[in-house]
């Protein structure tokens, strides 16, 4: 028999479950179907767990270095299976506390793969969900007024570099290692990999990493990659930049060996595991489009700034549009998805508002333009930056590394973006952030009263450094 509802949600992540909690909240009767666990890919492959290993590596850099605090500690060992414990008991605990939201929302939950199928004798339009369940039990059929799609991505592979999880193995596998390698090779040095090779460092794993093009982190800010690259390998991080593996020389034998490209020079790595982190491609096979007239671009799923697709009653949220891949975009997004079914006449997300974090040490945040892409645009750029080191908090906690760097338009005095490299920085962002919202201007940054001593000064200081009125540098 089929169920009829106002809305069904295809991917119980974080975009679509909070997607689903609004429409509960707006009186829709509301189903999410997911074929694997409720939390989706952030909660169970991606924010959460590996956040998770980075504060326990965290924890192991700092425990090594108590000494500089006045404490002694004679021996410091790592308990690796202790670490994935812990990791383990946090992921069970948010996912236990989706399913009560489920459950609060009285929100039906169909744990299959859903498929949308064209019009039918349920539907003269296409969107009726097929569910298939695991144990080949007969599929229930959902008839919605609205569809969202919100089925995510997954790792990308390379050709010729396929992940076989024992030698080279996507971010996926690398969260479920029982035990670390002596050393790993990265290729890619993106958001995941330089967020793994911090992690992997401060465990004390030999980290190499390769990246394609002439900056690791591309989309930052050069001032702020250029540091990351800095203190990456003063934690004894290999960094190789302008560099093309060349899959045809890998080698897998107790290891895994491979040569790289480097302006007509070929050089060969080697390490224990290899991590490809080459990005991620958007889930969209297998759900049923070609039963609809949506339109993919280059992998993504097309939609207006309201998430419709050409079905204007099927809207797609998060990864699989494509844009900024980030958890809390896709929520947002779903807010916004959910709103105009209900005709709440939502605003439309301003991405340049929206903050990005990379959870490496030293942790990288930023909001709005760097300072190329103001200038590529035409501005007339004036910037401010102060660091750490001059901030007392952070000599307290003894990470004094890095800056906060604020752009901003000269002749209007707008604020174009900030860029935060160091300690809490992805904490911090949020007032860069709201500044944004705000349309703040450096001036008024600087007039907003920061207290002493916190690490957020440094927010106060670069906003007077574009003017020059700086206090303390």
């Amino acid at each position: 028999m089929a169920e009829e509802y106002d809305l069904v949600v295809l991917g119980g992540g974080t975009g679509g479950y909070v997607a689903a909690i609004r429409a509960s909240q707006l009186g829709m009767r509301v189903a999410v179907v997911e074929k694997d666990k409720l939390g989706g890919t952030c909660l169970h492959r991606g924010c959460i767990p590996s956040k998770s290993l980075l504060r326990s590596a965290d924890v192991f850099k700092q425990t090594k270095e108590a000494g500089e605090y006045g404490i002694d500690t004679t021996s410091v060992t790592l308990n690796f299976a202790r670490v994935q414990e812990r990791k383990n008991l946090i992921v069970d605990s948010l996912h236990q506390g989706v399913k009560g939201l489920m459950n609060k929302g009285k929100i039906d939950v169909y744990e299959g793969l859903g498929r949308i199928l064209g019009p039918s004798i349920f539907s003269p339009m296409p969107g009726t969900i097929s569910v298939e369940y695991a144990d080949g039990g007969e599929n229930s059929m959902l008839i919605p007024k609205n569809v969202l799609i919100a089925t995510g991505s997954e790792p990308k592979s390379l050709p010729g570099l396929e992940i076989d999880g024992k030698f080279i193995l996507s971010s996926d596998e690398a969260l479920q290692m029982t035990e670390l390698p002596s050393s790993v090779m990265i290729v890619g040095g993106g958001v995941i990999g330089i967020e793994w090779a911090s992690m992997l460092a401060d465990f004390g794993v030999d980290v190499t990493v390769i990246e394609y093009v002439e900056q690791i982190l591309p989309a930052e800010d050069e001032a702020v990659a250029n540091e990351v690259e800095t203190l990456l390998k003063k934690k004894g991080v290999r960094i190789v930049k302008g560099a093309k593996v060349l899959p045809d020389t890998l080698q897998k034998e107790g290891g895994v060996t491979i040569e790289a490209g480097m302006g007509g020079i070929n050089e060969t790595f080697a390490a224990d595991k290899m991590l490809v982190s080459v990005g991620r491609a958007a889930n969209i096979s297998n759900i049923g489009l070609q039963n609809t007239d949506i339109t993919a671009d280059n992998g993504f799923i097309q939609t207006n700034d309201y998430y419709q697709t050409k079905e204007s009653h099927i809207y797609a949220i998060g990864d699989v549009i494509g844009g900024m891949q980030l958890a809390h975009v896709a929520s947002h997004e779903g807010i916004v998805a959910v709103e105009h079914m209900a005709d709440k006449q939502p605003l439309k997300l301003d991405y340049t508002h929206i903050p990005t974090c990379i959870y490496s040490n030293p942790e990288v945040a930023s909001v709005g333009m760097t300072e190329k892409q103001a200038i590529e645009q035409g501005f007339d750029v004036t910037t401010g930056q102060f660091p750490f080191n001059a901030i007392g908090k952070a000599l307290v906690h003894g990470e004094s590394d890095g800056f906060v760097k604020i752009i901003a338009d000269k002749n209007a005095d707008d604020l174009l973006g900030v860029h935060m490299v160091g300690p809490q920085v992805t904490d911090m962002i949020s007032e860069a952030g709201l500044a944004k919202v705000l349309d703040a201007t450096p001036w008024e940054i600087s007039h907003s009263v920061h207290p002493h001593p916190t690490l957020s000064e440094v927010m106060g200081e670069a906003a007077m450094a574009v003017d020059g009125i700086q206090i303390h540098g």
